[in-house]
């Protein structure tokens, strides 16, 4: 009879000890909405995120953390942002499907006293007519609950035309006194694809190079759709293209397979460029099959934006922006780097 009652004393015990160590634990619940999960460089993003805050996890601070596909649906996403705020989520990580969409989307959150972290996707103010203004949207800017993480993609169409500027011929193969170009565009709403846009062949006219725009297209961030595209180009223009611009990495990885199936070779008859510097885009241009791409630092982002998130949770003071820099990556950095 003793040592039974000893054995159940020692296990009150140790309930006990269990008890009171799980009340001293705080768990945080963390919504995230990814606009949609087959975008490669948006998987590395999550996948960080997540391991992030595991890793900063402690034996009083635990992270529950509950991923949404948005698969690039806004309906799906305001959805996920409802549930959300109704399983009273601490705080709320949000890659928006539609940036247009952001006003409706941050006032429900802030409504709820939900932090909020904008990521990847920058939202910009708009007119009355709908068209993006080259400002930042009013909604973020002093708000001392709702912040966005993200990179200037000005830098990163900046860098693609720089590293076609820096090239011996500046990208102008056939000596016709121009560079003959296409370009493979994102999502046309996202701001990010309209800078890349822009900004990249703004960088080899600003070097006094001149240009010719063969054919530009959406292939809104979709591989296959890049490779079709870059196959009816190449079909289309034949010899003519010199460059391919692709506003992300896995565009220009279907691009690469439409070039090699054109039986053309980067770096002698063609040049290609991405953003992202995927693992398979940092290969290629190892091999000597791209031209370049532009490091999106998914870690730096991701880091930032648990970061921030944490100092929400924790009641603390935060900025609006954080800017995390693109990187030039062409074949030298990739091999001193990767």
């Amino acid at each position: 009879m003793k040592k039974i009652l000893a054995t159940l004393l020692a296990a009150i015990l140790v309930l006990g000890c269990f008890s009171l160590a799980s009340a001293d634990t705080k768990t945080y619940k963390v919504g995230v909405s990814i606009y949609q999960y087959t975008d490669n460089f948006m998987t590395l993003y999550r996948n960080e995120i997540e391991a992030y805050f595991k890793s900063l996890e402690t034996d009083e601070v635990k992270y529950e953390i509950t991923m949404a596909d948005g698969k690039n649906d806004m309906a799906e996403q305001t959805n996920q942002i409802r549930n959300f705020i109704t399983q009273g989520m601490d705080v709320i990580i949000l890659n928006l499907v539609q940036t247009s969409s952001a006003d409706a989307v941050i006032d429900e959150i802030v409504a709820a006293g939900i932090p909020l972290v904008l990521i990847n996707r920058e939202p910009l103010a708009y007119d009355a007519d709908g068209n993006t203004l080259d400002e930042q949207y009013e909604g973020i800017l002093n708000n001392p609950q709702v912040c966005y993480v993200g990179a200037d993609a000005r830098q990163s169409g900046t860098y693609q035309g720089e590293m076609i500027a820096a090239l011996d011929n500046k990208g102008d193969i056939n000596g016709d006194g121009k560079v003959s170009y296409i370009m493979i565009e994102g999502d046309p709403e996202n701001i990010d694809a309209q800078y890349r846009t822009e900004f990249s062949v703004k960088a080899l006219t600003d070097a006094g190079i001149e240009v010719e725009c063969l054919d530009d297209q959406v292939g809104n961030w979709d591989q296959t759709k890049g490779q079709e595209l870059c196959a009816n180009a190449l079909s289309k223009y034949g010899d003519k293209v010199e460059v391919v611009f692709c506003n992300n990495d896995g565009m220009a990885l279907g691009a690469q397979t439409a070039i090699e199936a054109a039986g053309r070779k980067v770096g002698e008859d063609i040049y290609l460029v991405g953003v992202d510097a995927l693992p398979e885009a940092i290969d290629l241009i190892k091999e000597g099959n791209m031209t370049g791409t532009v490091l999106n630092d998914h870690i730096g982002q991701s880091h930032a934006a648990v970061d921030v998130a944490v100092q929400l949770l924790n009641g603390e003071e935060i900025q609006n922006y954080y800017w995390v820099n693109y990187v030039k990556v062409d074949k030298a950095y990739a091999e001193a780097n990767y």
